[in-house]
């Protein structure tokens, strides 16, 4: 799959809630994802452990009052997408999240991904 066709699929298949689907098709075995400095779980490495986190931030999720995602942009071999959630968690209540979504493509597969966000 080319850059564009892998930064489609993820947004098809994060729009329709398979976000788990997209680890498991689109990732790496050895993939990366990194969160904003400071941030909890900062560098989480494997396509295992980066579908355990997703499973996780999931069932941490009590309601989802409404969530998007745009259109990817492609340069080369990385390609972003914003995206932005209204939940309510379960231990922490109510947020809204908005962030960039850079991801990394390398044979067809992505090998990272990097995060970058402001929540109320």
């Amino acid at each position: 799959m080319t850059t564009q066709e892998i930064a489609n699929r993820l947004v098809e298949l994060c729009r329709t809630g398979q976000n788990n689907t997209a680890y498991q098709e689109l990732f790496a075995d050895d993939a990366v994802a990194l969160e904003p400095p400071g941030f909890p779980n900062g560098r989480t490495e494997g396509k295992e452990a980066l579908l355990a986190k997703s499973t996780g931030f999931a069932q941490s999720i009590q309601e989802m009052h409404d969530s998007w995602i745009s259109e990817p942009v492609v340069a080369g071999n990385h390609f972003s997408v914003s995206m932005g959630l209204d939940i309510t968690t379960k231990d922490r209540g109510r947020m809204k999240m908005e962030e960039i979504c850079v991801y990394e493509v390398k044979d067809g597969k992505i090998v990272q991904e990097q995060f970058f966000f402001h929540g109320e």
